[in-house]
């Protein structure tokens, strides 16, 4: 899971429609929205994309783990939902209303595990980059440049 420590993903498309084509080095994909919030549903949503990338590297943590201890995983199984509230008791609600996100995980485990080393394995998943990454104070730089 070695990866240099700068990402690098290019998103564009046209201003008229929500359909986005994603580029990551070699690879591409569509990013939408669904039919009910004006999309196409060509691709996934950007809250789905958050949750597969945090699902691949939980999925990925643990089996890594599992392969370095020798432990007789078989396969890993990821979901995930989000979640957004308002929060009702805020300060400041008729000013900016609060939304409170929760990811919801559920890891299913297959092999013939100790009750142990389960245990030890929920514990890698909440190790897992992206989920450091998302529970960790995060600064997002933004900046405009000229078109092309």
């Amino acid at each position: 899971m070695a990866r240099d420590s700068e990402a690098s993903v290019s998103v564009s498309g046209s201003a008229a429609g929500f359909v986005q084509e994603v580029v990551a080095g070699s690879h591409r994909f569509i990013a939408d929205e669904p039919v009910a919030a004006g999309g196409t549903d060509r691709g996934l949503d950007p809250y789905e994309l958050l949750l597969a990338a945090l699902g691949a590297c939980t999925s990925m943590t643990i089996s890594l783990y599992a392969r370095r201890k020798a432990w007789p995983l078989e396969n890993v199984a990821v979901r995930l939902r989000h979640e957004r509230t308002y929060i009702a008791d805020c300060e400041d609600c008729e000013k900016s209303p609060t939304l409170l996100s929760r990811l919801h995980r559920e890891i299913e485990l297959t092999g013939a595990l100790s009750s142990e080393q389960r245990s030890r394995l929920l514990e890698i998943a909440n190790k897992c980059p992206v989920h450091r990454t998302l529970t960790s104070k995060i600064e997002i730089e933004t900046r405009l440049v000229d078109a092309r």
